[in-house]
């Protein structure tokens, strides 16, 4: 199974960098993650739980965060077992400015499923892994928003407007 995409956050990168690299913080934003447990540098412990229609279950394993370039991108691998299959995934995230005080995150993996996981279809795990990727960013922008001072989100909000503002008259002129 492969997915990609990206999502731009109203945040600097350094920002978003530790929120990604923070074992707490992913803990509680990632979808089905009960824990997150450092053993050592890079490593984690993780177990989770997954419901696909009637299959569910619960997963344990590792996840390495490898290949780290501060604060541009790492890899992120994962090996996970449990009595309906088992998931060994790879994927590149990388942060990038793109305007201002905005970052995007861009990710790209793959996943291989084994057992009755993998049997599941195609169709219905591509959904769910979707659905569990528009999770994860929306948790995370929560956490970004709830870490950033008020005066950048103020400071950010201002700059949307003025921007939104140059756009609308750029569109209809400027009326002077």
């Amino acid at each position: 199974m492969h997915l990609d995409g990206t999502h731009t956050f109203n945040a600097p990168k350094e920002l978003i960098w530790e929120m990604l690299l923070n074992p707490e913080v992913l803990a509680k934003i990632t979808p089905g993650v009960k824990t997150l447990e450092p053993t050592e540098e890079g490593k984690f412990n993780i177990v989770s739980s997954v419901k696909l229609g009637p299959v569910n279950g619960s997963f344990s394993g590792e996840m390495e965060v490898a290949d780290q370039v501060k604060p541009e991108s790492f890899t992120l691998r994962m090996k996970q077992t449990s009595k309906i299959g088992n998931v060994n995934a790879e994927g590149s995230i990388s942060l990038k400015t793109v305007e201002g005080n905005q970052t995007e995150v861009a990710f790209t993996g793959d996943a291989k499923l084994s057992g009755t996981l993998a049997r599941t279809g195609q169709r219905v795990l591509s959904g769910v892994a979707r659905t569990m990727t528009n999770q994860f960013f929306s948790s995370l922008e929560k956490e970004i928003t709830a870490a950033m001072p008020a005066e950048e989100i103020k400071k950010d909000t201002q700059g949307l407007w003025a921007r939104f503002i140059a756009w609308l008259k750029r569109l209809f002129g400027s009326g002077e």
